[in-house]
């Protein structure tokens, strides 16, 4: 269905058109990226160095869409083990300085590298020798001329048809954020139980967080039988406790599992199957998980393969509980 609406000149625009221009603001901004990859250089090595052996923080600053940007870079370093914190330059020549120490290294944002509430701040700085990493798009610029490092952030043009509004610039200072993040996160050696602990709340934390053992049934609700048992003894143990029936040795140790899907196998094929010995109906060499494995590990098992529920073994790998897929989904894991 086509709906015409005004463009800023007034005229019609199709819904052809609007997606015509979104296409062009895409593709305007994945050429900007592409660019700035095609330059990165050394400076990049050279401030991520300068983080990494800082013994302070990261103190980033930007005004406008520049800070707005700053305010995300902030948090992604922050959530990745690097401590950053954001401060608006206006602010900051009215106090704010205050929270930069001397082992702190900051991160001045500014496409112009001309923004005066930065430039402000600039002798303060100096004076406490606090190096400066400047991520700009005028490397001649005055900030650039005060910086320990620059990374550049040039684009051609702005996304915006009038060339104004900051679009493609934002984004690729935005990517050259995480470019940072994330190669401060390997330097580092930033591990996922690291980040665990920084992302303890929601179905991010319960990603992170959760483990089999948490999920698993044990005790009375925990189903098994005997290698040697009828079959007629697995099945009514499975029916029980959940359409799945672990066949064990003596030791506990897993030999194959019984399941709902098996049971109607079984009985297409053979209606004697109830007086087979179980080792010739159960599925053998089940997939099994560790209890000490991540629920969202247990989750992309069961995905792939098709299954609901798996056996838990313990680091003797006897069997100590089952985890099944309902459980996981409730708990918010995918």
């Amino acid at each position: 269905m086509l709906r015409y609406n005004r463009d800023v000149n007034g005229d019609i625009m199709t819904n052809i058109i609007i997606l015509e221009t979104a296409k062009k603001v895409i593709n305007i901004e994945l050429a900007a990226i592409k660019k700035m990859n095609e330059r990165i250089n050394d400076n990049f090595c050279d401030a991520v160095n300068l983080i990494l052996n800082s013994r302070g923080r990261i103190i980033i600053t930007g005004m406008g869409k520049s800070g707005a940007i700053g305010k995300k870079i902030a948090s992604t370093l922050m959530s990745t083990g690097t401590t950053s914190y954001f401060l608006h330059p206006a602010e900051g020549v009215h106090g704010d300085l205050g929270m930069v120490h001397k082992d702190d290294v900051v991160i001045a944002i500014s496409k112009s590298g001309e923004t005066q509430e930065i430039l402000s701040l600039i002798p303060t700085l100096s004076n406490l020798k606090v190096p400066i990493i400047v991520i700009t798009g005028n490397l001649k610029s005055s900030l650039a001329r005060y910086s320990t490092v620059t990374l550049d952030i040039s684009v051609e043009k702005e996304a915006c048809p009038y060339d104004l509004a900051p679009t493609a610039s934002t984004t690729v200072t935005l990517v050259m954020g995480d470019a940072l993040a994330v190669a401060l996160l390997e330097g580092r050696g930033f591990s996922i139980d690291e980040y665990a602990l920084l992302h303890p709340g929601g179905a991010l934390g319960n990603q992170m967080l959760l483990r089999v053992e948490d999920v698993m049934e044990t005790g009375d609700k925990l189903p098994f039988c005997n290698v040697t048992a009828s079959m007629k003894t697995a099945v009514i143990e499975m029916s029980r406790k959940r359409g799945i029936c672990p066949i064990i040795l003596e030791d506990r140790r897993v030999v194959g599992v019984i399941t709902a899907g098996d049971l109607n196998r079984l009985i297409e094929q053979n209606e004697n199957f109830i007086i087979q010995p179980i080792t010739e109906t159960m599925t053998k060499n089940p997939k099994i998980i560790f209890k000490n494995e991540l629920a969202a590990v247990a989750y992309k098992i069961m995905e792939e393969h098709q299954i609901l529920a798996m056996p838990v073994l313990n680091s003797d790998k006897k069997l100590v509980g089952v985890v099944h897929l309902h459980d996981l989904m409730q708990k918010g894991i995918k």
